[in-house]
Formats: C-alpha cells, sequence, structure tokens
C-alpha cells in the first residue's frame, strides 16, 4: 500500500513540474558546452604557464 501511495504522490508532482522547452534545454545545453570549454581552456592555459614558470625556476 505505502509503494503505490509514494507513485501516486511522484505523479501528482511530476504533474506540477514546470518542464523547459526545447528550445531552452539546447540553449543551456549550448551554454553548458561553451562554459566548459572555455573553464577548460582557462585551466589548461594556467596549468602551461605555471609549469614553465617552474621549469625555468628550478
Amino acid at each position: 500500500m505505502i509503494l503505490t501511495d509514494y507513485i501516486k504522490d511522484t505523479r501528482a508532482e511530476m504533474a506540477h513540474v514546470n518542464w523547459p522547452t526545447r528550445q531552452q534545454t539546447i540553449r543551456f545545453t549550448v551554454l553548458v558546452i561553451l562554459v566548459s570549454i572555455v573553464t577548460s581552456a582557462i585551466l589548461g592555459l594556467s596549468d602551461f604557464v605555471f609549469s614553465r614558470l617552474l621549469t625555468l625556476l628550478f
């Protein structure tokens, strides 16, 4: 009985969820990919610069 109540309540709550549109999903996905690329480029460049500095110092 408890499992069926849980499933019914879950379905009722899911009906209230405001799902993003297809266009919003695409935009957010592209934004996440771009931010990930920029972040990885900054971290990679920082790693390169600091490793070069350390090799020059030691």
